[in-house]
């Protein structure tokens, strides 16, 4: 405790287009912005007039979309984050891009890195993403870890700090923090465009290394008979340095620009194997039917994104007489064979992760936050939440090693689903690019018979904002003869949706709309996107295909920087912006790719039946 003071994994048959069509980094209009050294540069201020200057508030956070004033949350983060424990993370933050320096310098010089170095690189970083960890004591743990891996390297502190970090208190570590935040690194750099590119990349970099340490846990298990452990390998390397690129302060717009590319073109990579592990580990994904209503009985509901977590705690209540419930981005777990074949995984309960306050509160028995997205948590239900690997929460009990003993006490405890809910309710996932693929035939046919006008790809992580109903209303707008994609939390907003309930394409046989599995699993759309152009002899942007990305945190940016990377153009991204994107490195975005913000739902489908 701290006190305070007193090789590439994608499927053969796409591998050879994805990589044709990964582009130089927007080569094409890297000459509109300032070069590094110009006299242009900006100062980094962008407050409203009313606040004080950024550099002497409490703390500045930006990282997600739902930002305060979609300036910057200031003295307390809209997720509930505290200005200490964003100060904690800024310290973190700033020890990953040193420990990733010295990585960098010492395989320069032959050495090799301890494999605990760069999972801890993956770790520390996931702790800081939205709705993660809200201990500013965890965050403190993984700093003094990382800066006692800094001094074995042989590195230092950037800004050197008068106290070696280790033994600094909880006070001293934030601190530090407000030496190293946001608006004092963007105030070095002195160019609002170049911090623009850094800071995309940074939380573009956090989003490949939560997907990262997913994987870690997937080649980790016993269960992993098909993918090499150590497939991460390749991609630590890559990590560090793009990590240390970040801890530049030199304002070089085109290699910033470059290196957001590169961070889209590794999450690819990682994304592939992530989904060559879940079916390796747990069986090809199948289109399965997942019950929405009560089942009678004691019961936990396991939330976030680690399967493998799930597999354990199906394990360890087997014979229990308990229920498992998935929540939120776990619901796809029903689509793998070896966990839907546990007869006591009985449904998934609730929605998207901004309703947990609610249905944590209604579900009658204990809660487990695998990963994001957690918020601070109510009394109703605080004593029977638990949280795991890089999650925290003050007052919450931590698991351990998967040690679910505790989780299984407090639901024998507790008094569960007192009867069973019918009739029933149901969804259906488990849309994969290994199922959609092979209907692909089906598809064509549809396209060239005018059965299908239209796909659109309308998914990506949700948020509690009024204007997120945009992507409700543009699903439930599209034509009766087009198919809608969707994936990650974003999802709920329409295989919930009773207009869409059911429908069908046609007498296709397809249903209208198609659950791909969780955020990670925009990889499986690229897959069946660049397929279907092949077999249509076009690219993807001639495909009668729109895209409409909901985005919150920072692997919704991981995966925008791969579509970017990929050339994928007409994006639309909502409901609203990153705040850090400067204007002119929108223009750049926009006069490229066309990536746009999402404006009325029925103009954009306009649009968009349009092919723009």
């Amino acid at each position: 405790m701290f006190r305070r003071a007193s090789k590439t994994l994608l499927p053969r048959a796409s591998s050879a287009i994805i990589r044709r069509s990964v582009r130089p980094a927007l080569s094409a209009t890297m000459n509109l912005l300032p070069r590094s050294g110009v006299t242009q540069a900006q100062s980094f201020s962008t407050a409203p007039a009313t606040s004080e200057p950024l550099i002497q508030q409490p703390m500045f956070c930006r990282q997600c979309e739902q930002t305060q004033d979609h300036v910057a949350c200031t003295s307390m983060g809209v997720c509930g984050k505290t200005s200490e424990v964003a100060a904690c993370q800024d310290t973190l933050m700033q020890v990953v891009r040193d420990v990733s320096q010295a990585c960098m310098e010492a395989r320069a010089q032959g050495k090799s890195i301890p494999k605990e170095v760069s999972v801890w690189t993956l770790a520390a970083t996931f702790s800081t993403l939205t709705n993660v960890n809200f201990s500013d004591e965890r965050i403190a743990e993984y700093t003094k870890e990382g800066n006692e891996y800094l001094k074995q390297l042989g590195g230092t502190n950037l800004g050197a700090p008068s106290k070696d970090i280790s033994s600094m208190s909880l006070e001293e570590l934030e601190d530090y923090g407000a030496s190293v935040s946001v608006p004092k690194r963007g105030a070095a750099m002195g160019n609002e465009d170049a911090f623009c590119l850094n800071e995309l990349a940074t939380y573009g970099l956090k989003g490949v290394c939560a997907y990262a340490m997913h994987v870690h846990q997937l080649l980790e298990s016993d269960n992993n008979t098909t993918v090499d452990k150590n497939a991460l390998d390749v991609i630590f390397p890559q990590l560090h340095e793009l990590f240390a690129k970040t801890n530049s302060d030199e304002p070089d717009v085109d290699g910033l620009l470059a290196t957001c590319m590169q961070v889209g073109q590794v999450n690819a990579t990682v994304m592939a194997l992530l989904d060559e592990a879940h079916a390796g580990n747990f069986g090809v994904p199948v289109p399965t039917q997942v019950r929405t209503t009560a089942v009678e009985g004691k019961c936990i509901l396991i939330s976030g994104h680690d399967q493998e977590d799930l597999y354990h705690l199906l394990k360890a209540t087997e014979g229990t007489g308990i229920n498992v419930f998935t929540h939120g981005e776990m619901l796809p777990g029903h689509m793998y064979p070896k966990l839907k074949a546990f007869k006591h995984l009985a449904g998934n309960f609730g929605t998207a992760w901004q309703n947990q306050k609610f249905e944590f509160a209604a579900f009658p028995g204990p809660v487990i936050m695998t990963t994001n997205c957690i918020s601070p948590p109510r009394k109703a239900y605080k004593k029977r939440i638990f949280t795991m690997n890089e999650v925290g929460a003050e007052g919450v009990t931590h698991i351990k090693n998967r040690d679910y003993s505790a989780v299984i006490d407090c639901a024998l405890k507790e008094k569960g689903f007192p009867r069973t809910i019918e009739p029933a309710h149901f969804v259906t996932t488990g849309f994969n690019h290994r199922v959609v693929l092979p209907l692909a035939g089906k598809i064509l046919q549809a396209v060239e018979s005018k059965a299908l006008s239209r796909l659109f790809l309308v998914g990506g992580c949700d948020g509690s904002q009024w204007e997120r109903n945009y992507f409700t209303t543009l699903a439930e707008a599209t034509p009766d003869d087009s198919i809608i994609l969707t994936l990650g939390c974003a999802k709920n907003r329409i295989i919930h949706s009773p207009k869409l309930d059911g429908a069908m394409l046609g007498d296709t046989g397809l249903p209208r709309v198609l659950d791909m599995g969780q955020c990670n699993d925009a990889y499986s759309a690229v897959v069946v996107a660049m397929e279907l152009a092949k077999a249509l002899n076009c690219t993807v942007n001639d495909l009668p295909l729109s895209l409409a990305i909901s985005h919150l945190e920072q692997k919704a940016a991981a995966v925008l920087l791969t579509l970017l990377s990929l050339g994928i153009k007409n994006i639309r991204l909502g409901p609203t912006l990153p705040a850090y994107l400067t204007p002119n490195i929108l223009e750049v975005l926009s006069k490229d790719l066309n990536l746009m913000k999402t404006g009325d739902a029925d103009e954009d489908l306009k649009m968009m039946m349009l092919g723009q």
